[in-house]
């Protein structure tokens, strides 16, 4: 089953065109991973994805539904964690957490154990209780991926998830997807780190000046450019997006 599907998704911003003509399907179950340079169209892209951005070509569609056209069931389908997280400073983890639930209609007692297992998940269960405006810019994007994670959605579209992270939060945070990826959940991952997309994604796509110039495995990357067996995705992407530095 299709999971996310964009087809001839644009947007320009008077002569620039952001994100152009991409098409792109992703299944059920699947950990996909979306690369691209800095200015690629990928952070526009993922705001067109959840609604934050009206298209100004072709559609987008979560679990099925059109995020414009039947928004309400499309952004209930998904958990959305930004690149910079919007959270509220002047309430606890725990309070937050709590009225994340109830914008998804969870009873209180439902939505608070289901927190107590996503912050100690999250190694934050010992800050659940202190104000978001004193934690750490890691422990802010786990309270962010707890917020998305809270309604339990089977599609998360993650906007560089791993930013700020020390190695062992970034480790169990990369467990964390990998076994919600196993329990079926579909996992959009957009990331600058590209071995850690080699070591999770099932597929990689690649955007460059807003189009769409690969998509496949890395084995599939491989064969396509010829490259030997080992091949890593780094000299992959370098090689396609051809900023790869020269002799």
């Amino acid at each position: 089953m299709t999971m996310i599907e964009l087809v001839g998704l644009g947007k320009n911003f008077g002569a620039l065109w952001a994100v152009k003509d991409l098409d792109l399907a992703v299944s059920a179950g699947e950990l996909f991973g979306f690369l691209g340079p800095n200015g690629a169209g990928k952070t526009t892209t993922i705001r067109l994805m959840v609604g934050l951005l009206r298209p100004t070509t072709g559609t987008a569609a979560i679990a099925g539904h059109d995020i414009q056209q039947d928004a309400l069931a499309a952004k209930r389908s998904l958990g959305y964690l930004a690149q910079t997280p919007l959270l509220y400073d002047r309430l606890t983890g725990r309070e937050f957490l709590r009225f994340i639930g109830g914008l998804y209609d969870l009873p209180d007692g439902e939505s608070d154990a289901r927190a107590r297992h996503l912050l100690a998940l999250m190694e934050l269960d010992d800050k659940a209780d202190d104000l978001i405006e004193s934690y750490s810019g890691g422990m802010r994007h786990k309270i962010g991926l707890c917020a998305a994670l809270l309604h339990r959605p089977p599609v998360l579209i993650l906007d560089e998830p791993l930013v700020g992270m020390d190695p062992a939060s970034s480790r169990r945070i990369k467990d964390a997807l990998l076994g919600l990826r196993d329990g079926g959940t579909t996992i959009f991952l957009s990331t600058h780190m590209l071995e850690i997309a080699e070591q999770l994604c099932d597929r990689v796509a690649i955007l460059d000046h807003g189009q769409l110039i690969a998509v496949g495995t890395v084995a599939e990357l491989r064969a396509a450019l010829t490259s030997q067996a080992g091949t890593s995705l780094e000299s992959l992407f370098l090689q396609l997006t051809q900023t790869e530095t020269q002799d």
